[in-house]
């Protein structure tokens, strides 16, 4: 298993830059989530646990280890959103009996976003040492405030699509405009491309959810 998902375990080059075995399944499994996500899908959910997998041995190979130690929370706030949208309340249900998309309230909104700058500045302190506290586990972060940033706006949007809520997309704009200038950074070739493609489908995922908002409220 060690070696199937080696960092040197190179199918292909682009531009100059090799994309590995890994890299290549994170992007199927990543695509195939978000475009079952943009389609209000129960499916994504299952997708997303392999993907998460996938996500924490790319990122600790590349040194994102703000990205690898987010993804157990990720998985567990994915295994969350699986729970709430096949359980929702009675006056939550839509006429699948699932939950309902709904809007965050403007009170709402201000606290995930200053509890998003919290958690980046936070954050990004632990990861500027975590080399000196772990030496033989961890090298030196990567640009940590930026990757922080990014981490926390993944889970913020994450919490978000876990409670259906139309905000998300907007928050999945900003994670994916970023994290094509942080994979860049990072020497990923493949990755940058597909968060373009990312980008494409949360513009489809929020004109599909602000439909199915509206005839459901």
């Amino acid at each position: 298993m060690e070696s199937l998902f080696s960092i040197d375990n190179i199918l292909f080059t682009i531009g100059g830059q090799s994309v590995s075995l890994v890299e290549t399944l994170s992007v199927a499994t990543g695509l195939a989530c978000v475009y079952l996500a943009t389609r209000a899908k129960i499916a994504n959910f299952w997708v997303g646990y392999i993907y998460n997998i996938l996500l924490f041995i790319l990122f600790y190979q590349k040194g994102l280890y703000s990205s690898m130690l987010v993804q157990p929370i990720s998985f567990a706030i994915n295994f969350f959103g699986h729970w709430r949208w096949t359980h929702p309340a009675k006056e939550e249900a839509n006429s699948k009996r699932q939950l309902k998309i709904t809007l965050l309230s403007v009170k709402e909104r201000v606290f995930h976003t200053a509890l998003m700058v919290l958690f980046m500045i936070v954050w990004g302190v632990v990861l500027t040492y975590l080399d000196d506290i772990f030496p033989s586990v961890f090298s030196e972060a990567k640009r940590p405030y930026l990757d922080a940033f990014v981490t926390g706006a993944i889970l913020t949007a994450q919490y978000l699509s876990a409670q259906k809520k139309l905000d998300c997309w907007g928050v999945w704009f900003i994670v994916n405009i970023t994290n094509i200038t942080l994979y860049i950074l990072a020497g990923l070739a493949f990755l940058p491309m597909v968060s373009a493609g990312y980008l494409i489908l949360a513009f489809m995922g929020f004109a599909m959810w602000k439909k199915m908002w509206r005839e459901n409220k």
